[in-house]
């Protein structure tokens, strides 16, 4: 025997192998006065008596100095200071050859980390750090994929309609089934999925995988680590394809070789071939909606706040985690100030707004709403039109749903027809304010396309974005897109009327606020026209309407000199002309440091003419000479 294993064993009543079981005992006696690990280890691998001696042999290097003598006098060799495949084999009891294989448990799993040298078995092997961290109690993530696990939290509580889908979900874990999330509501799966775990003891992690680690070498070390990470910590794995999407090559990849259960959400794209438990999870209703509100401002608030609250939930699909983030915002801004009803009720209205995204795909430009009644001149039964439409969408909640009316249709789309310039834009401005919505205006340029199935995408991209921002939708000049159907002819002919009823479709089934305009009442389909709830006529003005147009024209702040509205209003102008002109006369005026008069006026007049290949009449120019 070497003098390394005198130095160690100096009665000599024991050789090397039998002090280093002993070392082994002593390791595992430790070990299991620190925590459960190592009997949770040997449960949720099947590891073997050989297997646990391998792993306790890997801890007790770290954690018993003397076990590196141990090792070199085993090895007749002062230089092995440490465990080999060779070592174990030789001293650990009940030793398997198979048991040390690549495809084995330990090397598989990576419980230990075997040196990459030319002599397999004289190679040193290591206990994987995650694992003994995990046998002392002290558990953390694996550093190799920690990065690209989130947690997901525990809700405070889940909504009554995602009862059933909660208790499914235990019971297909408890199972050990895949499990399938489909449905509209995103947060909401991964919600259900924490409340689901939470009852069964685990945890929920979502995976975030950045595409550069998609690739299948890097992707298969990673499925063991996660496989290990999910058995030893206990937690269910999470592929969120609507939120953090992976590649289709990566996701069948994983879905497959992932040692355990996992749940993946998705809208579309599930993998076949797996026993999937599925399972629909969908955003709450209005009327959920407005409960969570309540609870999530407190009674206080939301008795302040009256049917505001009821018009929020109805206007905006948002699901609770949001609800309850711009609910604490919303506390956070409370005030004790007289109009206290008004200013919190903008502000929940502004939150709601800001927490919407305008979709980066170029149909949809958001424009900006300051416009007032004020600001609308019209002959008065277009005018009661448009009040009938802010108050229907103000009480649509309370009408369609708390009273019941509402079963299809429940949205409201209305026509405004009427030449350029004579108030359509504006008034869908004002409603907008009125309504506190934003104003999205579609770009007709981008959603019609020549080919084939790409209008019903983008009308699809356009109405799903609006549902969850709730916004006025304004397709300005719809007649280009929302033309006759027409007799069919060709192929072309036939797509153009499926466009033409897909829009049909997606119009009746639009829960928010659509205002189409068109100089071209005519050339509208007549099935259309059913499903609009207003038609408002927006004439030319007469000469008294355009007197009102020109004595808004100008702020306060304008300096004006001896203005005559009555000659002004002889000018034959629709009301985009009118603002065209006196911003035109303001500059005028800028430029020769005068106050804006009625000579400025008159040149910008005769240049908006002039835009329109057209000269003032003599009745326009009457006493201006």
């Amino acid at each position: 025997m070497s003098a390394a294993a005198t130095a160690v064993m100096p009665d000599r009543a024991l050789d090397a192998g039998e002090v280093l079981l002993i070392a082994l005992e002593d390791v595992a006696a430790l070990l299991r006065g620190r925590s459960q690990g190592l009997d949770r280890l040997i449960k949720a691998f099947d590891l073997s008596p050989f297997e646990t001696s391998v792993v306790l042999l890997g801890a007790a290097l770290e954690l018993k100095p003397e076990v590196a003598k141990i090792c070199a006098a085993l090895h007749d060799d002062a230089r092995m200071r440490y465990p080999s495949l060779r070592l174990a084999l030789q001293h650990l009891p009940e030793a398997q050859w198979e048991a040390v294989a690549p495809g084995a448990t330990l090397r598989h799993w990576k419980l230990i980390e075997v040196a990459a040298q030319d002599a397999l078995l004289a190679a040193p092997f290591t206990l994987e750090e995650p694992v003994l961290h995990y046998l002392l109690g002290t558990p953390t993530l694996d550093g190799r994929i920690a990065p690209y696990l989130e947690p997901m939290p525990l809700p405070a509580s889940l909504p009554a309609s995602f009862g059933v889908a909660a208790r499914d979900m235990i019971q297909a874990l408890q199972a050990e089934k895949p499990v399938l999330l489909r449905g509209s509501g995103h947060t909401c799966k991964a919600e259900v999925a924490a409340a689901a775990s939470a009852h069964n003891g685990m945890r929920v992690f979502r995976l975030q995988l950045p595409a550069s680690l998609q690739s299948a070498e890097l992707l298969d070390p990673l499925i063991r680590l996660l496989s290990r990470e999910a058995m030893l910590h206990r937690f269910v794995l999470l592929l969120d394809q609507d939120t953090h999407p992976l590649g289709e090559a990566a996701l069948q990849t994983l879905v497959r070789r992932y040692a355990l259960p996992l749940v993946l959400a998705s809208a579309t794209q599930a993998p076949e071939g797996i026993a999937w438990k599925e399972i629909s999870i969908d955003l709450p209703d209005a009327e959920e909606r407005a409960a969570l509100w309540v609870h999530a401002l407190g009674d206080e608030i939301s008795l302040l706040l009256g049917g505001e609250v009821q018009r929020i939930a109805g206007r905006f699909p948002f699901e609770p985690a949001r609800i309850a983030a711009i609910a604490k915002k919303v506390r956070e801004g409370s005030t004790d100030e007289p109009e206290a009803a008004s200013l919190m009720t903008k502000l929940l209205w502004r939150l709601c707004r800001e927490d919407t995204r305008l979709p980066g795909d170029g149909l949809i430009r958001q424009m900006a709403t300051s416009a007032t009644w004020a600001d609308i001149v019209l002959p008065e039964a277009s005018m009661a039109a448009l009040r009938d439409i802010a108050a229907q969408a103000r009480h649509q909640q309370s009408v369609m749903k708390v009273w019941g009316l509402g079963t299809r249709g429940a949205g409201i789309a209305v026509l405004f027809h009427g030449q350029s310039g004579t108030g359509k834009t504006l008034a869908a401005e004002v409603l907008a304010h009125e309504l506190h919505l934003d104003l999205w205006v579609i770009d007709l340029s981008q959603v019609v396309s020549k080919y084939i199935g790409e209008t019903e995408k983008n009308l699809s991209s356009v109405f799903d974005a609006a549902e969850q921002a709730g916004a006025l939708l304004l397709f300005d000049e719809a007649d280009a897109l929302f033309g006759k159907r027409s007799e069919i002819r060709d192929s072309h002919d036939r797509y153009a009327n499926i466009e033409v009823g897909y829009l049909l479709q997606r119009m009746e089934q639009y829960s928010g606020l659509a205002v189409l305009t068109t100089n071209l009442r005519g050339s509208l389909d007549t099935a259309f026209l059913r499903r609009l709830r207003f038609v408002v006529p927006f004439p030319f003005p007469d000469q008294t309407q355009r007197r009102r147009i020109w004595e808004g024209a100008f702020p306060p702040a304008v300096p004006c000199a001896d203005l005559d509205y009555d000659k002004l209003a002889r000018l034959n102008m629709a009301g985009g002309n009118i603002r065209n002109i006196a911003l035109s006369a303001a500059y005028l005026a800028a430029e020769a440091q005068l106050p804006l008069g009625m000579e400025h006026l008159r040149l910008a007049a005769q240049r908006e003419c002039a835009k329109f290949d057209r000269g003032m009449t003599e009745a326009e120019l009457g006493g201006w000479r």
